[in-house]
């Protein structure tokens, strides 16, 4: 079988798992709200719909090549990063979402992003096939894993005892690695730009189903970077309650 086939494989379950994972906790925490079960219902149709939307409208987009131009600055993998930030950050400061993070044991924030693990490991896996220059794997200068192998410590020991020194610690170190290895993969596409000159350059993320790297893995990694943030925020001006304790098992 063509070794792109199978890392496109992957890259389309390590997705669609990572989704299903989000809304498998969603599900789980939407009964503790107290909200009325049509209230809980809206919510999370709503946010599902609004996911796999997304899903549909990027990889129409890349199957059709609209990404792989890069004619243009930004590039456009650029957006699918980017564009949603507003609805992240909105859904991390409004009421509802507000409600939900006060509920959410802090170690489900943090422990998601041990899929950053198996990120890296399809990165080296396209690197060793020439579909992506060495730069954006951890044998070049992509340091991500870190973030997906501390993600695994530090919501164990969290689990144990709440530390806001941590969380704050582990997202900053996070947020880093992340911002590292995007300028790198900007930095290794064919652009006017484009400071790597080792081949292969940058496009393969511009494919279908490649384009889900950065529209929707990186995009859980900061959004769950900041819902983290936001949370330590909440819990720095509030006593700890009941909620909190009885939903971190």
């Amino acid at each position: 079988m063509d070794q792109k086939l199978i890392a496109a494989a992957l890259m389309s379950l390590l997705s669609l798992g990572s989704v299903i994972t989000i809304v498998i906790g969603l599900a789980k925490l939407l009964p503790r709200t107290g909200w009325s079960r049509i209230k809980q219902q809206k919510v999370f149709t709503r946010v599902v719909a609004s996911i796999f939307a997304w899903i549909m409208l990027v990889g129409f987009l890349a199957i059709k090549g609209f990404f792989s131009d890069f004619s243009k600055l930004p590039p456009r993998p650029m957006f699918v990063i980017l564009l949603p930030l507003p609805l992240v950050l909105f859904a991390a400061f409004s009421k509802n979402g507000t409600a939900l993070l006060k509920i959410t044991p802090p170690q489900w924030l943090i422990g998601i992003q041990a899929f950053r693990i198996l990120v890296e490991l399809l990165l080296f896996r396209a690197v060793v096939l020439h579909l992506l220059p060495v730069q954006m794997s951890f044998e070049g200068y992509n340091f991500d894993i870190v973030s997906g192998l501390l993600a695994l410590v530090v919501a164990i020991l969290l689990k144990k005892k709440y530390s806001r020194q941590l969380v704050l610690a582990y997202n900053i170190i996070g947020l880093l690695l992340l911002l590292n290895i995007l300028v790198i993969a900007v930095l290794s596409m064919p652009t006017p730009f484009r400071k790597f000159l080792n081949g292969p350059a940058n496009t393969l993320v511009t494919e279908f189903p490649f384009i889900y790297l950065p529209a929707i893995l990186v995009v859980i990694a900061y959004s769950f970077h900041i819902f983290s943030i936001r949370q330590l925020a909440l819990r720095s001006y509030e006593p700890r309650t009941v909620s909190y304790e009885q939903t971190t098992g």
